[in-house]
């Protein structure tokens, strides 16, 4: 049976706190523990181990001392290396940004593919790394499901998120995939593609046919 938990908090970006059994405990990545004093270098090397095969680390502190930490790892999706390669054929640079330790990411992204990686940005950082794209005149397609994506899905040119995503995600996205899977987003390209040639085809026949 689990304990109740009081004083619930999520800090975004970095992890949760709360209160369980009278005892101060807070779950998250090593900017939580700095940010509450608690000494996790104790484990350093195993969770920088654990990061280099893929994991992500989070650590567990209670009574504002240091618990130890959890690792989980989600596997990558069979069609994922194929979407990726797509995209990359279709001249599309890859960028990923995520919460999660820049080891757990390289690691993922080397064997992805990935062009570009960012490892352990909050909201404001996805959000900055948005804005720097466009100013810099690229087209930024951002994918997302959290609710730490949602101010950059915002202000991406094209959002998209993941129907089994956050209710805030979905909302600030331009495009929902209704599948859990990347090589949708390669169907919604080829689609908006169409769309576009549609539209060019009768506007060409409308003025073909009143200049006639």
């Amino acid at each position: 049976t689990l304990s109740k938990v009081d004083q619930f908090e999520s800090a975004s970006g970095i992890g949760v706190t709360g209160t369980v059994d009278g005892q101060p405990v807070a779950l998250g990545n090593t900017a939580l523990m700095e940010q509450l004093g608690v000494d996790s270098s104790a484990l350093r090397q195993q969770a920088e181990d654990l990061r280099g095969q893929g994991a992500s680390v989070m650590y567990l502190a209670v009574g504002g001392r240091f618990a130890g930490l959890l690792a989980v790892s989600d596997p990558v999706k069979a069609s994922t290396q194929k979407a990726l390669q797509a995209l990359h054929a279709a001249g599309i640079r890859v960028i990923m940004a995520t919460g999660d330790g820049l080891t757990t990411a390289k690691a993922v992204a080397s064997r992805l593919g990935i062009d570009e990686v960012h490892g352990e940005v909050k909201p404001a950082d996805k959000l900055a790394l948005v804005s720097r794209l466009q100013a810099e005149g690229r087209v930024v397609a951002m994918g997302g499901d959290g609710i730490n994506d949602a101010p950059a899905l915002a202000q991406a040119d094209v959002g998209i998120a993941v129907g089994s995503g956050t209710d805030v995600a979905i909302e600030s996205a331009d495009i929902v995939l209704m599948r859990n899977d990347l090589t949708a987003v390669l169907t919604a390209i080829d689609l908006s593609h169409a769309t576009l040639r549609n539209i060019k085809q009768n506007l060409f026949w409308a003025f073909a046919y009143n200049l006639v």
